[in-house]
């Protein structure tokens, strides 16, 4: 599942993000979900997270 809809990323899920400071080369990121942090229901380039280890990026796919 992709993550560009607010309604599949649920708090405790573990997803795959990429980091702001990673977007020119497209490298992942695994961790949990702390936060969601975009307010809209949907958004192209996937919803934006916090997740529990402090780092911040947009969901690229759900994993659980």
């Amino acid at each position: 599942m992709n993550g560009q809809n607010r309604d599949d990323v649920k708090i405790g899920a573990k997803v795959s993000v990429v980091c702001k400071a990673d977007q020119r080369t497209g490298k992942r990121t695994e961790g949990i979900v702390a936060r969601l942090l975009t307010k809209s229901r949907f958004h192209p380039h996937g919803i934006k997270v916090l997740l529990e280890d402090g780092q911040v990026g947009r969901v690229q796919e759900i994993l659980e």
